[in-house]
């Protein structure tokens, strides 16, 4: 990732980056924040501008927020200005006001016109083991969503609201990370990447970047069901 933000910020002065939350990332942005072994390596942090691909409906001081893990692992420990963290403000008590406010957030930051998609420069997801991504769940009508840029949703098995970027805004990335460990979504895996798609139940397989690239991030444990080498 670091090569992807340096090339962003080679190209264009900024390099636009939706991270994931949950634990499965935390280790990554460790290691991100770690100090460079010479200048010539060192990441240009005050260039980069930070999303979340989703978020849980919880205060960004909550042990649950992804927020929070973010800023515990990552942000706080480089020198990114804290006007480039781009938050979901869900201490609103309403979610849904909590997605439109984001979505006008992300107008803001990439200077929409009416009708435009962001266009990320790295987006970096997750898959669970039910096979879903970001707080694209399975079998819910967020799946559907091809006008907002977010939308809130309600995880029945949870019992709890998020909010999440949509399929379309995903799909305008410019580089799509998905980072999948651990033998529990080895079956998943295997389904999600071998089996006939079906991504009303494996949310994950609508992530295919319309004029961008889509790179597996997976450890032996979750590759281990796979009957293929990656």
């Amino acid at each position: 990732m670091r090569a992807s933000i340096a090339a962003a910020v080679e190209a264009r002065c900024r390099c636009t980056l939706a991270l994931s939350g949950g634990h499965t990332p935390r280790g990554l942005y460790e290691a991100l924040a770690e100090p460079p072994s010479s200048a010539v390596d060192a990441t240009p942090w005050d260039r980069v501008e930070l999303f979340f691909g989703d978020e849980r409906h919880v205060p960004p001081d909550h042990p649950d927020s992804n927020y929070r893990m973010v800023q515990d692992a990552l942000a706080s420990r480089v020198a990114i200005p804290a006007t480039q963290v781009h938050r979901v403000r869900t201490e609103q008590p309403d979610a849904t006001e909590a997605a439109a406010a984001y979505a006008i957030e992300l107008a803001r930051a990439f200077a929409l016109a009416p009708g435009e998609w962001p266009r990320f420069d790295v987006v970096l997801l997750g898959m669970g083991s039910d096979g879903h991504t970001a707080s694209l769940f399975p079998h819910t009508r967020v799946l559907d969503e091809r006008e907002r840029l977010a939308a809130a949703v309600f995880v029945t098995a949870l019992r709890t609201s998020r909010i999440t970027l949509t399929y379309p805004v995903l799909n305008n990335a410019r580089e799509v990370y998905v980072l999948v460990s651990g033998v529990e979504k080895a079956e998943t895996l295997r389904a999600v990447l071998e089996a006939p798609a079906d991504p009303e139940r494996f949310p994950i397989q609508g992530v295919q970047p319309r004029q961008g690239t889509l790179t597996w991030i997976v450890d032996e444990a979750a590759a281990s069901r796979l009957t293929w080498t990656l």
